[in-house]
């Protein structure tokens, strides 16, 4: 395989961990090896009106010079409406080219849902059938991980201001994940410098449980306002690639001023890859839990001007 290929896999590899993260039961694999996934996508999860399957194909240049390979399934999309929401996800894939862009088009497509159930149209007939097998006990945790103002988040780090950034940020802790004897768990703080993030890591690792952790990974997100840049790192702490793709999920969802470890106990048995989606399960719960994420239209927005992002140091050799 050639080295660009490799890193198209790579990247494919680490975006479809974190939108399995990110959607849960939403999100489904037709075909691994063939790369065919599908979204499904409501305008309310908890009472879905209008609800469209997205389904895509990742080619193997996606996403250096390629766009994923889509289709849009839906009784209801037809016509002009039909033809609108491709432009959009095609004029998203021209802002984005070279990025990772399936959560900016899932995003755009609940929006365009969100907007149609607002309109006084009812919903489609179908809806009852297309909808009683999917809604599962599962979809209300889910739901129950939704902040309420999402935006609120966005201001967190910020409001600390700079006097502050001698004092330790106050630390969460998110509820443990146990599979097969191992178990995971969360850590999150605000942070406005790498200062901080030491601080967390050394009032961390004085408790002697979270000391004693098989790896305590972790990934932060700074935002330089002067420089409109993201100062960001990881570190796997011995579990290869965790780091990076922690970090992934962290510029997906695109959290800022915030860092998060995820500490994890090995209980003697080998979980496969199955470790990395419970890292990024753990993650996105806590940074869910304490209204990190943005909505879809900051997302997209942030991504779309934020490109730039620096490193405070190299990355730890794998």
């Amino acid at each position: 395989m050639a080295e660009g290929d490799a890193g198209s896999d790579q990247r494919q590899n680490e975006e479809i961990e974190a939108m399995a993260a990110i959607y849960g039961e939403e999100w489904c694999v037709i075909d691994d090896c063939a790369k065919i996934f599908c979204i499904r996508i409501s305008d309310d999860i908890d009472d879905p009106k209008w609800t469209l399957c997205l389904q895509v194909m990742l080619p193997d240049e996606y996403p250096g010079t390629a766009p994923p390979i889509y289709q849009l399934n839906a009784p209801w999309l037809k016509g002009q409406e039909r033809a609108d929401l491709s432009n959009s996800l095609e004029e998203i894939y021209i802002q984005n080219i070279g990025e990772s862009i399936l959560y900016l088009w899932v995003e755009k497509i609940r929006d365009v849902l969100i907007q149609k159930s607002q309109m006084t149209e009812p919903g489609p007939d179908v809806k009852k059938k297309t909808e009683e097998e999917d809604v599962e006990c599962e979809d209300d945790l889910i739901l129950a991980c939704q902040p309420e103002t999402p935006a609120k988040a966005l201001d967190f780090g910020i409001s600390e201001n700079r006097a502050e950034i001698e004092e330790l940020p106050p630390i969460d802790h998110g509820i443990p994940i146990t599979d097969r004897r191992s178990t995971f768990q969360a850590h999150l703080a605000p942070v406005v410098c790498p200062k901080q993030v030491k601080m967390v890591l050394a009032k961390l690792y004085e408790n002697k449980k979270i000391a004693s952790a098989t790896h305590n990974i972790y990934a932060y997100r700074i935002y330089c306002e002067d420089k409109q840049t993201f100062l960001q790192d990881c570190e796997d702490d011995g579990e290869t690639a965790a780091g990076g793709r922690l970090l992934h999920l962290m510029e997906i969802l695109n959290v800022r001023n915030v860092m998060v470890v995820v500490s994890r106990w090995y209980g003697g048995i080998l979980l496969g890859p199955d470790r990395f989606k419970h890292i990024n399960n753990c993650a996105r719960n806590i940074l869910v839990e304490r209204n990190y994420t943005n909505s879809p239209e900051e997302s997209s927005k942030a991504l779309g001007k934020n490109k730039k992002v620096r490193k405070d140091k190299k990355r730890s050799e794998h």
